[in-house]
């Protein structure tokens, strides 16, 4: 019985081991909008880091917003940082904007690309860095190849979109209602020439809301295509099959555009870096379900291409 009590006491040591984190925490503001945490592994000297920046919306560090909390970068974070790799993951300006009260009325796509640049930059000064790679999650796949160009050592786009924004807007509102693809075709016209518009059926309001149109202006602006033609440096692009926001055919177009990239297509991963084995209910729910685990096939191809 002593025998067997010994063996299990092993057990579950061995265990509690193997769970622990394998790295120190350190919050760090890089600028008054910038706030996040940096993940620095235990076991090496001068690392590689990955700048992570998260999605659209008020999207915080972790990868939640109000009322949906999965905690995607957070994991996404952990995992790599406890593979050796060290992490630097911040709040978009937004969320400290909303937490304070102040939102900028003003606020447009460039302003997400110069904080994200701000962030290269301060840990390009440390010099604490081997290399330093950009990870851009869903919008943040934009934002970051345009900061990543003529500053990072590599750039991994997770779910980021191939079309221009106005496009997928079009696509996405013509799957949901054939009868007002045509109407979005022709608001995202006027906003790609630079023009603001009221000039559309009440149903896509929330879509087109006027104080955001000067935003969507900017954001309009640029091809990912483009854009990341013109990377120089090594290219992971990453989509779920799973994925109910961006599907397979926009990575795929990344892809077609920078012949040099590498393409990882994860079976049943979806937007949020999850595992799903069943129907779209079970993938809208894991939105806000954060005791999943993040997809193991994710974090060891990333882990594999910093690596190499």
């Amino acid at each position: 019985m002593k025998y067997l009590a010994a063996i299990l006491s092993i057990l579950v040591f061995s265990f509690s081991f193997c769970q622990e984190n394998l790295f120190t925490q350190e919050e760090i503001s890089i600028s008054s909008f910038i706030d996040g945490t940096l993940l620095t592994p235990s076991d090496s000297d001068k690392q590689t880091l990955a700048i992570i920046i998260a999605g659209s919306g008020p999207t915080d560090r972790n990868g939640n917003q109000n009322f949906m909390k999965n905690n995607s970068l957070k994991k996404l974070a952990e995992n790599l940082a406890n593979n050796g790799i060290a992490t630097y993951r911040y709040d978009k300006r937004i969320v400290k904007q909303i937490r304070q009260g102040n939102v900028d009325r003003d606020l447009m796509f460039d302003d997400f690309v110069g904080d994200a640049v701000d962030v290269i930059n301060y840990f390009k000064n440390k010099e604490a860095y081997s290399k330093i790679y950009v990870i851009g999650h869903s919008q943040g796949s934009l934002v970051g190849m345009l900061a990543a160009k003529g500053k990072a050592d590599g750039f991994i786009s997770l779910a980021g979109a191939g079309q221009n924004i106005g496009d997928v807007i079009v696509d996405q509102v013509t799957n949901m209602a054939p009868k007002l693809g045509e109407e979005a075709q022709k608001v995202v016209d006027k906003l790609k020439n630079g023009e603001t518009t009221t000039d559309f059926p009440p149903m896509l309001a929330s879509v087109f809301n006027v104080d955001i149109q000067p935003f969507m202006i900017n954001w309009m602006q640029y091809n990912p295509t483009k854009v990341i033609s013109e990377l120089k440096i090594p290219i992971l692009i990453v989509n779920g099959t799973k994925d109910l926001q961006v599907s397979e055919e926009e990575a795929k177009l990344l892809k077609e555009a920078n012949e040099n990239a590498e393409l990882k297509i994860i079976e049943n991963m979806n937007h949020v870096l999850f595992e799903i084995n069943g129907d779209d209910l079970e993938n809208s729910k894991s939105y806000n379900e954060a005791s999943r685990e993040i997809s193991t096939e994710l974090i060891e191809s990333i882990t594999k291409f910093i690596h190499q």
